[in-house]
Parts: C-alpha cells; structure tokens; sequence
C-alpha cells in the first residue's frame, strides 16, 4: 500500500472575525496555487483509490480539488483528521488497507508531520513539517502498522513547477501531432492537385509556424512548371 500526504493549502488566518476556525475557506490565491500544484501532482502520481478528507472547511476544499484534478474520485470525511492522533488516523488508513492500493489524505499540522515520523520511525523531534499544499508518498509493503519508506516529499512550488512541465509537454505532443497532420495533407493535397508537394510543404510550415494552418480543401495552389 502506498500513503498520500497532503496538508491543506493556503486558508484565511485563526482569529479571522467572524470566521470559526473549523469554518476557514482557502483563499483566493491558496485555491489558484493548489489547484496548480494538483496537476503537477496528478501528472507524477496514479490516483489513490480512497482520499480521505478533514472535515474542516480547509481541508475538504482541498480534497475536492485534488478530487477533480485526478478525476473519479470523491473525498470520504474522517474525522479523526482534525482533531486524532497519529495512532487514530493510522487506525482509519488500515481501515481501508485492504481494498486500496494507494490512500489519500487530506489534513492539517502538526499531526500529518507526525504520522509521517511514525510510518518512517523518526522522532516527534526529527520530523519534518508540511508546508500548506506540500504533499509526501510513502510505501508501506507491509502496512501502516510496520515500517515504510519516504519515496519523496515535495513542496507546492515544486509541484507548480512540474505542472508547468506537464502542460508543455502535452502541448509538444499536440503541435507534433498537428505537424504529421500537416505533412499528411499536404501530401494529399498534392496528389490531388498535381503540384509540388515542396512547395505546399513549405507553404503549409510556413502557416505552422505561424499558428495559423488549416487543412485547405479548397482552394487552388498556383501550378509549378
């Protein structure tokens, strides 16, 4: 099984008047970051089959928006994520242990940095916190009742960053495609039309790279003699 570790993004400060601390929304920009981050991380990890949520207004925010970007996936509150301890969460992700392949959860600090030095066998004192977005991957072969292993654990700008990555490669994969296309109608085109496939190869890069090619069924290229 392997464990998925997310703290809540950026939500408005405690002691925000009028606003219980159970209640706090995420904030515009808290929203807008994760909602970034979420795609990096959706592009360098599978779904989790379960993803547990705090039912704290921070936190179910979060989870439906990693929810979205993963795609079939609908958060489950768990209460022990507000207000448990280490041992009363780790007791819920067993719950699910044998049914999941990979368990999501969504929740707060300082008790996710302390589930994460419970599963990897570091002290209370060597624990490392979880900024607001930051997630972490642990494998548990044997569940969460033995010892696992960090795989890795990254901050939300590293996650934003690698989203980036994400949506350039895809659009790269995009413009090749449209470019075999390209090279494909051309050639038709030519057959079709007797001339040149040179010069509608050329014609048709030119109108590429300059973002404006669609296929032209119609109109007549000029005759090469």
């Amino acid at each position: 099984m392997r464990l998925l570790l997310i703290r809540h993004a950026a939500a408005v400060p405690s002691g925000t008047p009028g606003v219980a601390d159970d209640e706090r929304p995420l904030t515009a920009d808290g929203e807008a970051e994760f909602r970034s981050a979420a795609g990096g991380l959706a592009w360098i990890v599978d779904p989790p089959d379960v993803l547990l949520s705090s039912p704290l207004a921070r936190a179910r925010a979060t989870a439906s928006i990693a929810a979205l970007t993963f795609g079939r996936l609908e958060p489950t509150i768990e209460p022990t994520l507000a207000h448990g301890t280490p041992e009363t969460v780790l007791a819920a992700i067993a719950a699910h242990g044998a049914t999941a392949t990979t368990i999501g959860v969504v929740g707060h600090e300082p008790l996710l940095s302390a589930v994460l030095a419970r599963l990897v066998g570091v002290s209370d004192n060597d624990r490392i916190a979880f900024e607001k977005g930051g997630v972490a991957l642990v494998d548990l072969p044997d569940g969460v009742w033995a010892a696992g292993r960090l795989l890795w654990f990254l901050e939300p700008r590293i996650l934003r960053t690698l989203a980036g990555r994400r949506d350039s490669a895809t659009d790269g994969r995009i413009r090749e495609r449209t470019l075999v296309r390209t090279f494909g109608a051309a050639r038709l085109r030519a057959i079709r039309e007797g001339t040149t496939l040179r010069w509608l190869l050329l014609s048709a890069l030119r109108d590429y790279a300059s973002g404006t090619w669609t296929p032209r069924r119609d109109a007549k290229a000029p005759q090469v003699v």
